[in-house]
């Protein structure tokens, strides 16, 4: 099974940007995906983006679309999540995710918070 490793994560003030980084031990096939995900305390978890390795097509959460980003360089396996115009409501734990849809992911990563204060 591929371990995924994400990166990046801090504390920044409302308004900063910040760039998630995820690394697959393995290689990713191009008809799966690759996603981010979210976790608030006391919330459930919450589609944020993905992008299809293959031909690199995006979707994007709508509390999040137009100020994150997705991207992929398939050379190093690895996914990209830039978030600009950070609100404090972004706050939570994001997680690295792999499979073949947003509903059959198969591996997740160990999660890293991000504190976004006002």
């Amino acid at each position: 099974q591929v371990q995924l490793v994400e990166s990046g994560g801090g504390l920044v003030q409302a308004e900063d940007s910040l760039r998630l980084s995820c690394t697959a031990s393995a290689r990713i096939g191009n008809t799966y995906l690759m996603a981010w995900f979210r976790q608030a305390p006391g919330q459930e978890r919450e589609f944020v983006a993905a992008i299809n390795w293959g031909v690199g097509s995006t979707d994007y959460g709508d509390s999040v679309k137009g100020r994150f980003t997705i991207s992929r360089d398939n050379a190093k396996n690895t996914m990209y999540l830039q978030m600009n115009s950070l609100k404090p409501e972004d706050t939570a734990v994001y997680y690295c995710a792999v499979g073949v849809s947003i509903a059959a992911i198969y591996s997740w990563g160990q999660g890293t918070q991000v504190t976004v204060s006002s």
